[in-house]
């Protein structure tokens, strides 16, 4: 975005506690007076493209709890993580609230598949050595396959996807579930002294975010509806019905782990409701190959034994 255009979608705001000018950034919610230190919340017009929120969900978990979940993430990364990023200083912890959608509807589906039930029989087998024959009785498991087709219609609720820009809505997924019993009306009070994200994707692209997961969600559903004892070849086609979506904030804290001065820093990611903890972890292509080395030269060294034995 060019800067006069950035310049004009800021909001100028005036500090209540001690008068100061704020200029506050668009794509944000939220701004600490650096001369008094108070917390203000931007109430912005809702516009097409940036709904206010209609839920927020708390912060349960607090800063320090925060940091001793990421300290033990590191703790366990896998072996063959690189060694600077297992040392990485973890620096400062920000929570922030997320701009979201819960999205649920109605989905119809019409299906068609084979079902398989599978049951036992006994059958002869004979074998002949030399002169002699042998006849054996053993007990194979069959599989006997019928057509089905129907209809399914469930409810698919509170999905939800990002509309951050930032978050991709892949790392969303691996911090959830967020508990959503614990939605409150949005009220600026709720987010205030903390950073809120106005939301920088458009609801259309959330939308289908949504709609995708909720397909994916019947999908795995309707294999698992299958009866009988196994299934194959399902064909299904689904209508969404009755869709609605909720602008909401939800709450993370995000920690930058700057490991090498010369690459970008590795992101993690805690839900500030549970702790869950995710991030990409780079990897040592050297370890990854001294292992494979190694696990070459293991089996090479049986591969010898076992040929000079015989």
């Amino acid at each position: 975005m060019p800067a006069d255009e950035a310049a004009a979608m800021s909001l100028a705001l005036r500090c209540q506690t001690c008068g100061a000018e704020l200029v506050v950034a668009p794509e944000l919610r939220t701004a600490d007076c650096p001369y008094c230190n108070s917390p203000s919340v931007i109430e912005r017009p809702a516009a097409a493209d940036r709904p206010a929120p209609t839920f927020a969900l708390p912060f349960e978990v607090p800063r320090d709890g925060a940091f001793a979940r990421v300290a033990a993430w590191l703790s366990v990364r896998s072996i063959f993580a690189r060694s600077d990023f297992k040392r990485a200083a973890l620096g400062d912890l920000r929570g922030v609230y997320l701009p979201a959608y819960l999205y649920s509807a109605v989905a119809a589906s019409t299906f068609r598949a084979q079902v398989g039930e599978r049951y036992l029989e006994e059958v002869e087998e004979s074998a002949t050595s030399g002169d002699s024959k042998r006849t054996a009785r053993r007990t194979v498991t069959r599989t006997e396959w019928r057509p089905l087709a129907g209809r399914c219609d469930e409810y698919v609720a509170d999905l939800l996807v990002t509309a951050s820009q930032g978050v991709a809505n892949e790392e969303i997924e691996r911090i959830e579930p967020f508990d959503l019993r614990g939605l409150r009306r949005y009220a600026p009070a709720l987010v205030a002294g903390w950073i809120a994200e106005e939301p920088t994707l458009t609801p259309g692209a959330c939308f289908e975010l949504a709609r995708k997961e909720a397909l994916d969600l019947v999908s795995g559903r309707l294999k698992r509806f299958m009866p009988g004892d196994e299934s194959r070849n399902l064909e299904f086609a689904t209508k969404l019905q009755d869709e609605v979506v909720e602008p909401c904030l939800v709450p993370v804290w995000v920690a930058a782990l700057r490991y090498h001065p010369r690459k970008p820093p590795a992101r993690v990611l805690v839900n500030g409701q549970t702790g869950k903890v995710f991030g990409r972890v780079p990897l040592s292509w050297m370890k990854i190959t001294a292992a494979v080395l190694c696990a070459a030269g293991a089996i090479g060294a049986l591969v010898f034994a076992f040929l000079h034995r015989s």
